[in-house]
């Protein structure tokens, strides 16, 4: 049968204290919409329906061309929302799935564990469900004695004997598409919060001596819907925890798993050693067996194969295989390292491409610079590439040796071979094989120390 799903992602999320839609806060790099959709297209609907209201325009740019959207102008409850999507769904044959786009642990597993039952056991409705250690709060699932679900209770409304009970809603639903739309109609807003409830729709199928089902989760953290800031931190540690555990299968070691943090989407090869307190974020590919030390913090770069960076930051940028960075060196945004480079400590790189085997050692600033192979760049050369109001750039050629403490002022080549003397000021072009000497003259005042107050004759 054909697959349908509805994502609620409609609502302002008012205990999250934020003017960001509640479904856009971040969870391991993506929002939490995203986590849900992906889970979702495990079970490959032919449709899926995002239902938007608050803040609409925001939530439809995270999924944009990849969903159909409706709108729910007023916030009137879960059933009113599924009602947004009948001008889509209503009629069409097959089953179809309702999950709130705040609910990002939910796996592609579990949903299609979830169809796989609902289809097997004949169910007109499905619902999700999990077991609490500590169900206060949740809506329970009273079922008879054939396991069919009678009714969902509400907390205020349950009996003594029902607050026992541990299975809860996780407000994840399939139900028979067609029946779906049909009992909403007939759903009201008599309840103490004046909205309509998706949960109204199982007594109406009871009533009608429908079959409604309940499948439990295997993992209680599933469930875990993200009200407000408290949530959002629970959600971010388990699923970073998952993410960490998925990479240590694959072949990845970390000295404390607990400290490091690594987005859903970044991807290592096995043999990598990652160390504490390191944090990999957004598209991020790590090259097998290169080591992060304490401290490193890489986003959206590619890093290649036998690399180590030692407590430094990259930030979309390509390092090639056997590069060594840092320790503390800033490597930023749209720069390259071929193989073998050494940037060492406190050396920032910006916009600019370094051949292979060159060396800045150590206090060093490269911008907007085009850096030849075998280079070797001295303690404290600045590429000088701004004015105040442009940028320039910097060529170095091949096997250029550049003295420390030298400052070269963009726009300016320095060709193939050629050698910057210590101390230097270059505002010319330097021509290939030549040596360049930009300094003052030293003068030396012979017995000129003596007239200082602090020279030993003095005191």
């Amino acid at each position: 049968m054909t697959n349908y799903a509805v994502i609620l992602a409609a609502g302002k999320g008012t205990r999250m204290k934020s003017d960001l839609p509640k479904v856009l806060h971040k969870v391991a790099g993506i929002s939490m919409l995203e986590h849900v959709f992906r889970s979702v297209a495990a079970i490959a609907p032919e449709k899926t329906v995002t239902v938007v209201g608050h803040k609409a325009e925001l939530v439809e740019q995270v999924l944009a061309g990849q969903t159909e959207f409706v709108r729910q102008t007023e916030q009137l409850g879960t059933g009113h929302a599924v009602m947004m999507a009948e001008p889509v769904l209503e009629g069409l044959a097959g089953q179809t799935l309702v999950i709130a786009g705040d609910t990002p642990l939910i796996t592609g597993e579990s949903l299609k564990n979830l169809i796989d039952f609902h289809v097997n056991h004949k169910n007109v409705a499905t619902i999700l469900t999990a077991e609490a250690e500590n169900p206060f709060g949740y809506g329970r699932i009273v079922r008879n004695q054939q396991e069919e679900v009678i009714k969902i209770v509400e907390q205020k409304d349950a009996s003594d004997f029902e607050k026992q009970i541990k299975e809860i809603n996780t407000g994840t639903y399939i139900f028979d598409n067609a029946r779906l739309f049909e009992a909403l109609k007939n759903i009201n807003t008599n309840n103490a919060q004046g909205e309509y409830y998706i949960t109204d729709v199982i007594g109406i199928f009871r009533e009608n001596g429908e079959k409604v089902g309940a499948y439990t989760l295997k993992d209680f953290d599933e469930s875990l819907g993200v009200n407000d800031r408290v949530a959002l931190a629970t959600a971010e540690g388990i699923m970073r925890r998952r993410i960490n555990q998925a990479h240590m299968v694959n072949g990845v070691s970390f000295v404390n798993p607990e400290t490091t943090y690594i987005d859903v989407d970044v991807h290592i090869e096995p043999e990598v050693q990652i160390e504490a307190n390191v944090t990999l974020k957004g598209q991020t590919k790590i090259g097998a067996g290169s080591v992060l030390t304490n401290g490193t913090y890489i986003v959206d770069s590619v890093i290649g194969e036998q690399t180590v960076i030692t407590n430094s930051m990259i930030e979309e940028s390509t390092v090639a295989d056997g590069v060594t960075v840092g320790p503390y060196a800033h490597v930023r945004p749209d720069s390259s390292l071929a193989k073998n480079v050494h940037v060492g400590n406190f050396v920032e790189v910006k916009g600019s491409s370094i051949g292979e085997n060159t060396k800045a050692g150590h206090l060093t600033y490269i911008g907007n610079s085009e850096v030849g192979a075998n280079v070797n760049f001295g303690a404290g050369t600045i590429t000088v590439n701004y004015d105040g109001q442009h940028k320039f750039k910097t060529v170095i050629g091949n096997n250029v040796f550049v003295g420390s403490n030298s400052t070269i002022i963009a726009p300016v080549e320095l060709g193939d071979n050629s050698l910057v003397g210590a101390g230097s000021t270059i505002t010319k072009d330097v021509p290939a094989d030549a040596i360049a000497l930009g300094r003052g003259r030293q003068i030396n005042k012979e017995e000129y120390a003596k007239r200082l107050p602090h020279h030993p004759d003095n005191k």
